[in-house]
């Protein structure tokens, strides 16, 4: 399945960037999360927003508490651990990831960089202390056991941007890169739609692993028309061959 060309720049490389968006969550049954639809009669697109979480803390806080509840008992899918395998065989290795259910961090990965955040994480609007989110139902707007400063879930917001230094880190690291793995991405979504660009024009070799195609298709060097759940397993397995 994997291409010859593909695997000696895998076996010589210095540096992989993995990029996953939710096609790889989808595969664990993550729900998609719509920007334009409803909740309870509100708009997503207006509690999903620091404008929400300030006039209205309670109504925001429901709205994540039920986002968390969707995702609770949900486990990494082959794919996930598939990536665990290839991190722990290959050098320089990054895996830049969209998604914010926290599926990489349960699997294993440690060279991670969520760009997005993560929903299962709670900071502080005041200090930036981060903790863990505690499960349960909505019960009351939690604060910070620093500061008592207002909490909010460790995820970027409709209407705010992903933090510079995120963003830098996903630059350099695509940049750095010889080859790029964009995975179940819907190459739509910027920042993260220009990484595998930005990855080739500095010479990386652009492999792109979706069941559909998207407007990153035709400037890849290689695509794989599978599922994550599929294609990962078996890239992971002649990973292992080429270092073994």
């Amino acid at each position: 399945m994997y291409t010859d060309r593909l695997l000696s720049r895998l076996k010589h490389a210095s540096g992989i960037a993995i990029l996953t968006g939710n096609g790889i969550s989808a595969e664990s049954g993550v729900p998609l999360f719509d920007s334009e639809g409803q909740w309870n009669d509100y708009k997503v697109m207006e509690l999903a927003t620091i404008k929400t979480l300030n006039q209205n803390p309670q109504l925001f806080w429901k709205f994540f508490t039920w986002r968390r509840q969707q995702i609770k008992n949900i486990k990494p899918n082959l794919a996930h651990y598939a990536l665990v395998d290839i991190e722990r065989l290959v050098s320089g290795f990054a895996l830049l990831t969209q998604t914010i259910d926290n599926l990489h961090r349960v699997a294993g990965n440690k060279q991670l960089l969520e760009l997005h955040g993560n929903l299962l994480r709670d900071r502080c609007c005041k200090c930036g202390l981060r903790y863990p989110a505690e499960p349960g139902e909505f019960k009351m707007v939690p604060t910070c056991k620093k500061c008592d400063g207002l909490l909010r879930p460790d995820v970027v917001l409709i209407d705010e941007n992903i933090e510079n230094k995120f963003i830098e880190a996903a630059n350099k690291a695509s940049a750095a890169c010889e080859v790029f793995i964009a995975i179940g991405n819907s190459s739509i979504i910027e920042p993260a739609a220009s990484l595998p660009y930005m990855a080739k024009a500095n010479g990386a070799y652009v492999l792109e692993i979706n069941p559909d195609e998207t407007s990153l298709s035709s400037h890849a060097n290689e695509c794989i028309r599978k599922s994550t759940g599929e294609a990962l397993p078996q890239l992971a397995m002649e990973v292992e061959k080429l270092f073994s």
